[in-house]
């Protein structure tokens, strides 16, 4: 359902062109994850769900991967205004 849109997900990751919340990076550092864990749930991950702000009506959409050591990973990303992904948190399910 969301595979043209995780395709593109996926390169901008491949390409590193993404920004962490400092939220995000707070979570990150907190569950000991490393940005590579990160990464790696994005690039291997499916699409749950796609959500919509109330307020602003942007897309988020909430991926779940395995991090490098096969654990899973939550994460949720939505695209930012200058098309670089930004990765708004992240979490053990």
């Amino acid at each position: 359902m969301f595979e043209r849109i995780l395709k593109r997900i996926r390169e901008k990751i491949r390409l590193r062109e993404y920004v962490l919340t400092l939220h995000a990076e707070d979570e990150m550092n907190d569950d000991g994850y490393t940005i590579y864990d990160v990464e790696h749930g994005i690039l291997t991950g499916t699409i749950l769900e796609r959500q919509r702000d109330k307020l602003t009506a942007e897309s988020k959409y909430r991926i779940n991967g395995k991090t490098v050591e096969g654990k899973n990973i939550e994460t949720l990303v939505k695209e930012g205004p200058t098309g670089k992904v930004v990765i708004v948190t992240l979490y053990e399910p």
